[in-house]
C-alpha cells in the first residue's frame, strides 16, 4: 500500500471507529460485533504505526495518551464557569419564577436533571478537540486533556462543527463503575471512594491517563459555552444541535412554561432518580430564550437566570437489630449494622458498615436503638446517628478476639480500625487467595472470585502454593469443571509462574503496597533473595517510599508464613527474579529519564514502556535527578529547564539506539 492509499484508508477507518463509538458508547445501539470492531482498531493502529506522519491528535487511537505529568497546567476560562444558587424548596423556585417574570415579562424555562459529578470545558477548533479543562475556581482551571480523551462518549472530532466551540459538561462515574471500583478497592485493603462524585474527581486529576481510562467515567454535556460562526436563539435549541454533533447531552431536558409544570417535572425526576444509572443531586431550572438572559446577567458569583432546586436528603429511622462483626483480606475487623428494612433512594436497604469503634462510640450506637439512616451520594447507607437507646441498652465493644478463628485482636499504632493478626484466619484466606491470582497480582486467568471459592471449600487448596500442584483429576471432580475447562486452568497457573518478580511481589498482599511499588522494590534490589536480605534503611530509601511503607515490607518479609509460601512458591517454579522485560537487560536501571514534546514515530506511553523494559523510570518533571530529557517537537517549558541544568538531551532515534 503505498502513502496515498494508506492515508485514505487511515480516514476510511478513523471516521467509521468515530462512527462506531458513538452508536455504541452515546446511543447504546452497536452497528457492529466488539470483534469487529477491534478489527478495524488494530488495522488502524497497524497503518498508523508504519505510517506515523498521518497521525492525527483526533485519531481513535489516541484515545489513551500521555504519561504521568505530576501536575496540571492552569488554564484561565474565557467564559467564567460559574456556579448556581441553590434552593431547597417549592417556595423558593416559585420566588424565582416571579423574579424573572417581573423583570422579563412573559418566559419559557428548561428543566433539567443537576448530574452529581466534576464539570468541566470542552474546546473544539474546526471540529477537533484541542483542550479539555475542569471548572476550578471558575475563572482558572486545569488542563485534563489527555485524562478526557479516555472518556469514549466524548468525540475527539466534530463532523460539520463551527469554526470554534467551547461547550460545558459534567464528568461522573455511572453507578456500576463506581460498585466494581469500590468492591476492588475493598479487596485490595484501599479506603474506598464515598460516593460516585468524589469517584469522578479523584479519577479525572489521576496524573496517568491509563488509570483514568481504567475507571469508566462518563460525561453529559449540558451547556455551549461560546461559539463562533452559529447562533441559537434558545438553550434547548443549542442542546439540539449539539445533540446533532455527536455530544452526550444531559437527559430528559424538558421546556416548561409555570410554576406547576416546573413542579411536576422535579417531581418526576425525583421519583424516577433511583433507576438511573448516575447519581444526581437535584435539578436545574434555567430561562430558555438566550437574549433573555443577557437581560437578567449575573451576580458576581452566580447567574439570576438560573437556580438548582436541591432535593431533600432521604433519611429514615428503623430499628438497629445487630451489629455483625467481618473480616476482610487484611485482617480489618469491620462492625456492620443490620436493621429492619427501609426503602431509601427507591431500594431496600438492611445493612450498613459502621466502620470502626471510634464510630460507634461518637454516636453511641447501640443494638436496639432507633438508628436513623440515609444513602450517601444515593448509593451506600449510612447510618448518621441513633435517635433513641432501647430500654436497658448498653454500649457495644467490638470483640478483643477475631470472631472467626478466635485469635486477640490488635489496634496497631496511627490506625482507627482492629485487626486480626492471624494470617491462616479462614475468613482472610479466599480474600488473599482471590487477591494472589487477580489481575493486579498473578493475572491468573479463570480463577476468579467463584472458581477460587469452590477451591477452597473443597480442601483442594490453603494457601498460593498448593495452586501450583494442582491435578486435572482433581478439577475435575468439582462441579462446574469439565476437561477443557480444568486443562485450561491448570495451564494458566502454570503460565503465571513466569508473571515476573513485581507481580509476585503485588501478589503477597502486603500492605500497603501495590503494583507500582512493588515494581520499585524489584528494580532496586532484583531478586526475592535482594528483598528478603535488604535491610529497613535500604528498603527506606528508595524514591517514593516512606516509613509505612518500607516498615510494611521489612516487618512482612519476615512473618514466618510468608517465608514458608514464598519457600514453596520457589520450589513450584514461581519466577524469584527480576528482568524488567523479557530479554532480561537493565541497562537504564537507576536512570530517570522525562519525556517532552511530540516524538515522531512513538507515543509517549510507548516511550515509557520502552524506558521501563530496560529498568528505566520515567518522571513527569525535570529536576537535578533527571538522567536524560527525550524531547520531540513543540518540547516546552521541560527542555528549557533541561539546558538550564546541564542535563543530557536525546531523539527519539538517539533513545532507541541506546537499546541496542
Amino acid at each position: 500500500m503505498d502513502k496515498n492509499e494508506a492515508k485514505k484508508r487511515i480516514e476510511e477507518l478513523s471516521v467509521l471507529l468515530d462512527k462506531y463509538t458513538y452508536q455504541y458508547y452515546v446511543l447504546d445501539a452497536p452497528e457492529v460485533s466488539d470483534y469487529e470492531f477491534d478489527m478495524l482498531m488494530q488495522e488502524l493502529k497497524q497503518l498508523e504505526n508504519e505510517n506515523p506522519e498521518f497521525i492525527r491528535p483526533e485519531s481513535p487511537t489516541q484515545r489513551v495518551g500521555g504519561i504521568a505529568s505530576g501536575k496540571f497546567e492552569k488554564v484561565p476560562h474565557a467564559v467564567q464557569m460559574a456556579s448556581l444558587q441553590d434552593v431547597f424548596s417549592y417556595g423558593q423556585v416559585e420566588d424565582f419564577i416571579t423574579r424573572c417574570r417581573n423583570e422579563l415579562g412573559e418566559c419559557e424555562f428548561s428543566v433539567e436533571p443537576k448530574i452529581d459529578g466534576l464539570s468541566v470545558s470542552l474546546e473544539y477548533e474546526n471540529g477537533t478537540l484541542t483542550r479539555a479543562s475542569t471548572r476550578g475556581d471558575g475563572f482558572t482551571g486545569e488542563n485534563v486533556t489527555s485524562n478526557i480523551k479516555t472518556i469514549r462518549t466524548i468525540p475527539l472530532r466534530l463532523d460539520g462543527a463551527p469554526e470554534f466551540l467551547e461547550v460545558r459538561g459534567e464528568v461522573y462515574m455511572p453507578v456500576s463503575s463506581f460498585i466494581e471500583l469500590t468492591d476492588q478497592q475493598e479487596l485490595l485493603g484501599e479506603t474506598p471512594f464515598k460516593n460516585p462524585r468524589n469517584a469522578a474527581a479523584g479519577s479525572l486529576r489521576q496524573k496517568d491517563p491509563g488509570v483514568t481510562s481504567k475507571r469508566k467515567l462518563d460525561i453529559f454535556i449540558f451547556n455551549v459555552q461560546q461559539v463562533a460562526g452559529e447562533s441559537f436563539k434558545t438553550h434547548t435549541d443549542s442542546l439540539d444541535r449539539l445533540k446533532k454533533l455527536g455530544f452526550k447531552t444531559i437527559p430528559s431536558y424538558k421546556k416548561c412554561h409555570d410554576f406547576s409544570e416546573i413542579k411536576a417535572e422535579i417531581e418526576r425526576i425525583g421519583n424516577e432518580r433511583s433507576g438511573f444509572g448516575f447519581d444526581i443531586d437535584g435539578v436545574v431550572i434555567k430561562v430558555n430564550d438566550l437574549s433573555q438572559r443577557d437581560i437578567m446577567g449575573a451576580t458576581a458569583k452566580t447567574p439570576k437566570w438560573a437556580v438548582a432546586y436541591k432535593y431533600p436528603p432521604e433519611e429514615k429511622e428503623t430499628k438497629l437489630l445487630d451489629i455483625e462483626v467481618n473480616v476482610g483480606r487484611t485482617g480489618a475487623i469491620t462492625p456492620v449494622a443490620v436493621f429492619e428494612p427501609i426503602l431509601l433512594a427507591g431500594t431496600s436497604v438492611s445493612r450498613a458498615v459502621l466502620h470502626n469503634q471510634d464510630f460507634i462510640d461518637e454516636k453511641d450506637i447501640r443494638i436496639g436503638d432507633t438508628i436513623v439512616v440515609r444513602k450517601a451520594g444515593e448509593i451506600i447507607p449510612e447510618v448518621l446517628r441513633s435517635a433513641a437507646h432501647s430500654e436497658g441498652s448498653s454500649k457495644f465493644r467490638l470483640p478483643d478476639k477475631c470472631p472467626v478463628c478466635g485469635t486477640g485482636s490488635v489496634r496497631y499504632e496511627g490506625e482507627s480500625v482492629l485487626r486480626c493478626p492471624n494470617v491462616q484466619c479462614p475468613a482472610q484466606l479466599l480474600k488473599n487467595m482471590i487477591y494472589f491470582a487477580s489481575k493486579n497480582a498473578m493475572n491468573i486467568e479463570g480463577l476468579g472470585e467463584s472458581n477460587m471459592k469452590l477451591l477452597v471449600d473443597s480442601g483442594l487448596v490453603s494457601s498460593p502454593a498448593d495452586l501450583y500442584s494442582l491435578k486435572k483429576e482433581q478439577l475435575i471432580s468439582l462441579e462446574r469443571f469439565g476437561d477443557k475447562s480444568a486443562e485450561n486452568l491448570i495451564a494458566a497457573i502454570s503460565s503465571s509462574k513466569n508473571a515476573g518478580l513485581d507481580r509476585l511481589v503485588c501478589a503477597l498482599g502486603i500492605r500497603n503496597i501495590g503494583q507500582s511499588s512493588a515494581q520499585l522494590l524489584c528494580r532496586k534490589f532484583g531478586s526475592i533473595d535482594g528483598i528478603l536480605s535488604a535491610s529497613l534503611k535500604e528498603i527506606s530509601s528508595i524514591e517514593g517510599f516512606g516509613e509505612v511503607m518500607a516498615e510494611s515490607v521489612y516487618s512482612a518479609l519476615r512473618e514466618p508464613h510468608r517465608v514458608e509460601l514464598i519457600e514453596r512458591l520457589r520450589t513450584a517454579g514461581v519466577n524469584m527474579e527480576y528482568s524488567g522485560s523479557e530479554n532480561g537487560d537493565n541497562r537504564f536501571e537507576g536512570l530517570t529519564f522525562v519525556l517532552t514534546g511530540t516524538l515522531p514515530t512513538m507515543k509517549r506511553d510507548e516511550a515509557k514502556k520502552l524506558i521501563e523494559s530496560y529498568g528505566g523510570k520515567v518522571s513527569s518533571s525535570v529536576s537535578k535527578k533527571t538522567s536524560f530529557v527525550v524531547a520531540g517537537e513543540d518540547a516546552g517549558s521541560k527542555l528549557v529547564k533541561a539546558n538550564e541544568l546541564g542535563i543530557p538531551v536525546l531523539t527519539e532515534q538517539e533513545l532507541v539506539e541506546r537499546t541496542k
